[in-house]
């Protein structure tokens, strides 16, 4: 029996113990496993090919949640046959969130579901059931974590076409001797599950752990396995979940859907600019509303700024919801373009409402709000501003900025601080169009 030290974050193996991984160069991830015996490769049957224009290749074919956040997640709806991974933090929504799918699924459809928990008894599936009162005969309950189990219960009832694992963590093979959540193992079952989803048309849920910087426990590999990776963001203390696509096959990445966690489960929020914009009695020095993308969707959402007198030798830069070395660039901007010097100034930067922002097109309502924390004026009543920022302080051509602008007309914003240069189709809102960091001083009135 050979033993082999498998690095249980990047699934590297070595022969021997090492405290550091030297493929991923982590600490502590070395774990001692069995060797997988891998037998003599035999001569299968002669393999069959298919033309990519043959009419007998079939386009797989779609089915909707029934609730629409999700289905414009999943880019339309759920793929007959596709595997799905959902990420998240332990208590953030997810098994609540897969036993809400699953019951709309098998209401609006004619096949079953069968939800395999590896981590919770049937009682505590029944009580969750019962908090969301789900009441569906069709829903297959299976308390195990025996990988076997499941895929001769999929290969018995032909009816089953919608299996949901929580978690993959949990599944274990009995071919192999490592123990459930090691590398191995995750990335065996995975595989197993996988390819039981595309033989028989079933449509896999796969629930994930994360570890503690974030990302899906296990190897890397189980992301690219599957078709649709999807994470779960928000914080335990906020009632709102925001789901992201990372990777979809079968629809556009990066799209987002927000719920709030209710006591009937998670409710989808119809319209998430007015959840991420505060209705402000005055005007608020520091605050700038940026007319944001996500996937798809536009979003309006506020970003806070404040500058702060300090003592220390080293100014402290916080930032929640955005990249801290892109708020160095712009401060760095600021001050070689606008004169505007803050190396003895504290910075601290919000997004409001626990979003993310990744687009650069933020970087000029990022600006706009330092300048106003700075100058201690607000910026113009009823306005949003976008663009992106270069370091000679140009403001560059941003996409769908027709978009962004229709959004926020529907929300009664009257004007719009944009690049110059771009090209903008008549809408019933002012353009204010700005070539250069510097002319924001122009809009405050600072000279």
């Amino acid at each position: 029996m050979k033993t082999v030290y498998v690095c249980q974050s990047c699934g590297h193996s070595t022969g021997r113990w090492v405290g550091k991984c030297i493929a991923c160069d982590n600490w502590d991830t070395i774990v001692e496993e069995i060797a997988v015996k891998t037998g003599k490769r035999s001569i299968s049957a002669p393999i069959l090919i298919k033309t990519l224009s043959g009419s007998e290749i079939i386009t797989p074919s779609r089915f909707l949640t029934g609730i629409e956040e999700l289905d414009r997640v999943f880019g339309g709806g759920i793929v007959q046959g596709a595997s799905i991974l959902i990420g998240g933090e332990p208590g953030i929504g997810k098994s609540t969130l897969l036993l809400r799918i699953a019951a709309n699924v098998v209401q609006l459809s004619s096949f079953e579901c069968l939800y395999v928990s590896g981590e919770e008894s049937l009682e505590q599936v029944s009580l969750r059931a019962k908090r969301l009162k789900i009441n569906e005969p069709k829903i297959k309950l299976l308390s195990t974590v025996s990988l076997t189990d499941v895929v001769a219960t999929i290969k018995e009832n032909k009816s089953i076409k919608f299996l949901v694992i929580d978690s993959i963590q949990t599944m274990y093979d009995s071919r192999i001797t490592s123990a459930p959540g090691t590398v191995t193992q995750v990335r065996t079952c995975a595989h197993e599950l996988t390819i039981l989803a595309k033989q028989y048309g079933v449509s896999l849920l796969i629930v994930g752990h994360i570890t503690k910087d974030g990302q899906i426990a296990g190897p890397k590999t189980l992301e690219h396995m599957v078709d649709t990776v999807l994470y779960f963001e928000g914080e335990n203390s906020n009632q709102y979940r925001i789901l992201r696509t990372i990777k979809n096959r079968f629809g556009p990445a990066n799209e987002i859907g927000v719920f709030e966690m209710s006591e009937a489960g998670l409710v989808p929020v119809d319209n998430p600019s007015s959840l991420f914009l505060m209705a402000h009695e005055r005007e608020v020095v520091g605050s700038a509303v940026f007319a944001g993308i996500e996937g798809s969707r536009p979003i309006l959402m506020e970003v806070q700024a404040l500058i702060a007198g300090t003592n220390m030798a080293t100014p402290r830069r916080a930032v929640v919801g955005w990249d801290i070395n892109r708020l160095a660039m712009i401060i760095a901007v600021l001050n070689a373009r606008c004169k505007m010097f803050l190396h003895d100034k504290e910075v601290y930067l919000n997004i409001a409402g626990g979003l993310k922002i990744q687009e650069p097109s933020a970087d000029l309502a990022v600006a706009a709000s330092l300048i106003s924390s700075i100058v201690n004026l607000p910026l113009p009543t009823s306005s949003i501003i976008c663009g992106e920022v270069a370091l000679s302080g140009e403001i560059r051509n941003i996409s769908h900025a027709d978009l962004r602008l229709k959004e926020a007309q529907k929300l009664g914003f009257k004007k719009a601080i944009m690049p110059k240069n771009g090209n903008y189709s008549s809408h019933d809102i002012e353009i204010i169009k700005l070539g250069h960091v510097r002319e924001l001083r122009e809009v405050f009135n600072y000279n």
